[in-house]
């Protein structure tokens, strides 16, 4: 199958743009024009300007797209448009070239005849399995309009959680880069020519400033290495990222740092009761809702942790002896788990856990804000005045000496 682009006039003498994925030229044409449109003309996606095609896809969807996505489909099914206009219409409409490239080639699987979780399946970048699970579920039922709401819910407490954490994360990241780039531009720059000065002077150095001016000395003769063996060494961590011992060790690095590891398990813990909660409601089965948990979760150790549940609720475990034995699994949600269990009610008891943990992250990252700045504000200025205060003071002897 190869992916066409064309440009044709509609029946109104409008022009359009598409794309159309076609085993030759000849089917895609043909395509073309059981849409009812003219063909002005039609080439291979590939025969794109290279410079145009890449910065069109520099931009990714991203969850509040389909948040947005999401509410729209539904708004349109509720006004009973049928599904080939909904997404012809989202596909013309849309400002996200990745998107509208996905919707247009949803569009024309459906008018070929394919159901729509089938036509959403094929682009899993864009559409998750748990997305298409629900709309499965949602078409199974032909509660379509109410999936696409309940999963614009999801998706909107998932984004407002993620974005949260997230972005409480931006502010002490850009202090520290800005506080390790001051330091070393004053070592490399101020501190080499106050320390002639104090050298010249001939007066006793003491030990804290010979320490700074050894430093200076060592990133003004040594820097560029330093720099050099810090992006090999950045390169290789890269690399052992991209390895599965690499995702495992830095999975367990981030549930593990202080402070911020416990934000993160209680995001993935979130994540989970909330992923879970959706789609039992649904009415999708457990090990189907577990399987489509895992590859969203986010963290590979939870991924394994649910894909070794799925395997041992397959071999007749129940869900909280599943769960259980687990350190990034709270004892306190596994008995909840069981408790649902019991009582039938594991739907209302995992909704119960997805709020609490979502206010969780939400007090812990308002808490990280309101201590982070004067944190950082204290240290840099600690950092600052204790490299000044190094040079300054043996200066301040020498002018006091005459």
């Amino acid at each position: 199958m190869a992916l066409f682009t064309y440009k044709a006039i509609d029946e109104t003498g409008r022009e359009v743009e598409g794309t159309i994925e076609a085993v030759s030229e000849d089917v895609a044409i043909s395509g073309v024009q059981r849409r009812g449109l003219v063909i002005v003309s039609l080439e291979p996606a590939d025969k794109v300007p290279f410079f145009e095609r890449n910065l069109a896809s520099l931009r990714g969807v991203s969850n509040r797209d389909i948040v947005i996505l999401s509410r729209q489909i539904s708004t349109l099914f509720q006004a009973q448009v049928s599904a080939l206009k909904v997404f012809n219409m989202l596909a013309e409409e849309t400002e996200n070239e990745k998107l509208r490239k996905a919707l247009g080639e949803v569009a024309t699987a459906l008018q070929g005849g394919s159901s729509i979780s089938k036509a959403l399946e094929g682009h899993p970048k864009v559409f998750s399995p748990f997305y298409v699970s629900m709309v499965r579920v949602g078409e199974e039922t032909g509660q379509l309009e109410e999936i696409f709401g309940h999963l614009a819910d999801y998706l909107d407490r998932t984004y407002e959680v993620t974005s949260k954490a997230r972005n409480a994360l931006i502010y002490p990241t850009f202090v520290v880069v800005t506080f390790i780039a001051v330091m070393v531009l004053m070592l490399t720059t101020v501190i080499p020519k106050l320390s002639v000065i104090i050298a010249d002077s001939g007066q006793d150095i003491p030990i804290y400033t010979k320490a700074v001016i050894g430093l200076s000395d060592f990133f003004v003769h040594y820097g560029v290495l330093l720099l050099v063996l810090v992006i090999i060494g950045a390169f290789f961590l890269w690399r052992h990222s991209r390895t599965e011992r690499g995702k495992i060790n830095l999975a367990r690095l981030r549930i593990e740092l202080p402070y911020l590891g416990s934000l993160y398990r209680k995001l993935y813990l979130s994540r989970i009761a909330d992923n879970m909660h959706t789609m039992l409601t649904a009415g999708i089965p457990m090990v189907r809702a577990l399987e489509d948990t895992s590859l969203v979760v986010g963290n590979i150790l939870y991924e394994k942790i649910l894909k070794d549940a799925t395997v041992a609720i397959r071999g007749g475990s129940t869900v909280a002896d599943a769960m259980s034995g687990y350190d990034e699994i709270p004892g306190i949600m596994v008995q909840m788990v069981r408790i649902g269990e019991e009582t039938g009610e594991l739907g209302n008891i995992l909704n119960t856990l997805a709020t609490f943990y979502r206010r969780e992250v939400s007090n812990a990252v308002d808490t990280l804000v309101d201590l982070i700045e004067p944190v950082m504000i204290v240290l840099l200025g600690l950092g600052v005045g204790t490299l000044l205060a190094s040079v300054l003071i043996p200066i301040y002897n020498i002018s006091s000496s005459f």
